[in-house]
């Protein structure tokens, strides 16, 4: 009887803190008209609504009866950077786009996430503390009122999950972690990354590895599917004043898959990822310059489900394509290789992440067996051309099980100057020869490019939009685009825990830039980011979940400049 009454208590105590979730939500539809433009608005209400409605489906299914379980977890932050000049590299980037370039920034940051779950049939022990699960859901709200930042006000995370198993369901927009990554040392992910702002969508995964029932355990699956839409519309507006490229209402799709060889169960230590990940942006309204630059023409995207399957499966064509059609949309990706060894007193990884733009880039190889004069558009040959495969990414990491001074140690080499080669030629009835070079990575001739809120979407030595200043400028604006995506860069990292609670990570990264291939530099340029940071995590009285966190950088060149910056972050977290 004591446990029903806990249990009755608990619930209500939950839900009120759901209905005040519920309050706050509609106060944000309401005031979302002072954050973004009319159409970006209703679509954010449509969104949040979209959350509501699950998790008030899922809140009704797992509370009823007294077998169900909640709990919240918090966090409190506030973070303050003080720079000369912008704020250096690893000092904003990888922190899902919440950060500035400006001299002196900051914010304060409230973070909650409920969580709702429902023991299985085979139910557990009272000397547990947590129930086997089959079922269960959340609710999460981030929200963040920044100094300094492109946005009065920061929605970072607001979604609703709802997990069977391994599978889940995400509605909302919410920070996920790049995959076969070190998220603390690397420099990140090329196609999927934590570099800028989580975009809406909805999203079904198998978030887990699911061991395949054959292959004796040795073979195991994860991997996503989701659909969203991008929500920085206002900040292009005023970006680009509207005089040079943006575009609205964009789409937003990525799909990814994973599938790991090992067997951790018969005691081997080695292990196989192999990884596609995928995405594009479509649909929308794009506004683009003219050949002689004088004005702005728009260009719709495909729409509706011939939308929605081309950015599935690429196919189709943008608008104006008519003889020579690439696919609709912006469509990336990178193939993914990484080996592990876990042993007893370390672990050791190597790992390859092969960005591409364009099927050139994804098979490396492309038909040039086209006829001449009237047989121009006919296959006659059989011959193809063959792509380089020198851009990647390259890392290797270390993880020393038994030291604390240094504990995880990594290294990657990212070269990207090729980008299928300097020439793109459509074969014509004069020249038969087909090569589809110059793939600009992370730009496109029609959308603003593989980017969000100013910061782009995969690894941040693709010098993102916001840092475009006057070298960029049109007549009254900035133009939206990568600065920099042709490079060679070495990146090394370095963590430990010298002393209990007294976290440490150092970050070097050196970098040579030859611009782009429609904006190329007269000279090369050259750019050295260092980053050193400190957390200390208190674990006494009043202060146990409270940490205290100082790190300083500077960028050393002239890729993004000369820039020396400090941050303080405290933060404290915990369960209700």
């Amino acid at each position: 009887m004591l446990a029903v009454t806990i249990g009755m208590k608990l619930f209500t105590s939950v839900f009120s803190l759901f209905r005040f979730f519920l309050i706050f939500f509609i106060y944000l539809c309401t005031q979302q008209e002072t954050m973004t433009n009319k159409r970006t608005s209703y679509t954010g209400r449509r969104l949040i609504l979209m959350v509501i409605i699950l998790l008030a489906g899922c809140i009704s299914i797992l509370a009823q009866g007294k077998k169900s379980l909640a709990k919240v977890d918090y966090r409190l932050e506030m973070q303050g950077s003080l720079s000369d000049g912008n704020t250096p590299l690893w000092l904003n980037a990888n922190r899902y786009g919440l950060s500035s370039l400006e001299e002196t920034n900051g914010y304060v940051r409230a973070v909650a996430c409920v969580h709702f779950s429902k023991k299985d049939a085979q139910g557990y022990e009272d000397n547990t503390e947590e129930p086997n699960t089959k079922w269960d859901a959340s609710l999460g709200l981030d929200m963040v009122k920044p100094i300094h930042y492109t946005s009065p006000v920061v929605v970072q995370q607001a979604f609703g999950e709802v997990r069977w198993l391994k599978g889940a369901l995400t509605v909302g927009s919410k920070e996920w972690p790049m995959e076969l990554k070190n998220p603390q040392l690397s420099s990140g992910s090329q196609t999927l990354g934590i570099n800028a702002r989580p975009v809406p969508q909805i999203r079904l995964a198998l978030s887990d590895y699911w061991t395949l029932p054959f292959a004796n355990g040795w073979l195991h699956l994860k991997g996503h599917i989701a659909y969203g839409m991008m929500t920085d519309d206002h900040w292009q507006h005023d970006f680009t004043q509207r005089q040079s490229k943006y575009a609205d209402h964009v789409k937003y799709h990525s799909k990814a898959g994973y599938l790991k060889i090992g067997n951790a169960e018969v005691f081997c230590p080695w292990s196989v990822v192999l990884g596609l990940e995928m995405a594009t942006q479509f649909g929308g309204t794009a506004y683009v310059p003219t050949v002689t630059g004088s004005e702005l023409v728009a260009k719709t995207g495909e729409r509706g489900l011939k939308g929605l399957w081309h950015a599935f499966l690429p196919g189709g064509a943008d608008t104006g394509e008519d003889t020579y059609q690439n696919v609709a949309g912006n469509q990336l990706g990178s193939w993914l290789l990484r080996v592990n060894y876990d042993g007893d007193d370390f672990a050791a990884s190597i790992y390859v992440d092969k960005f591409f733009e364009d099927h050139s880039g994804m098979f490396m190889i492309d038909y040039d067996g086209y006829g001449e004069g009237s047989e121009w558009q006919q296959k006659t040959h059989r011959r193809v051309f063959v792509y380089a495969p020198k851009d990647m990414m390259l890392g290797a990491e270390l993880g020393f099980k038994q030291s604390r001074w240094v504990d995880q140690l990594l290294f990657e080499y990212l070269y990207t100057k090729y980008q299928s080669g300097p020439i793109y030629h459509d074969h014509t009835a004069g020249v038969a020869d087909h090569l589809g070079g110059k793939d600009n990575y992370y730009d496109h001739y029609i959308y603003p490019g593989w980017q969000h809120w100013g910061q782009v979407m995969g690894n941040p030595l693709f010098r993102s939009p916001i840092y475009n200043d006057g070298e960029k400028q049109d007549a009254n604006g900035k133009r939206i685009e990568i600065g920099n995506s042709r490079f060679v860069a070495l990146h090394a990292g370095l963590s430990g825990e010298p002393l209990d609670r007294l976290r440490y990570r150092l970050l070097a990264t050196w970098q040579e830039g030859l611009g782009t291939y429609e904006r190329p530099w007269l000279k090369k340029h050259h750019n050295v980011s260092l980053m050193g940071e400190v957390v200390y995590r208190f674990d006494y009285g009043w202060l146990k979940g409270v940490s205290l966190k100082g790190a300083a950088g500077t960028d050393i060149g002239g890729i993004l400049g000369n820039n020396y910056g400090f941050q303080l972050t405290i933060a404290k977290s915990g369960r209700l």
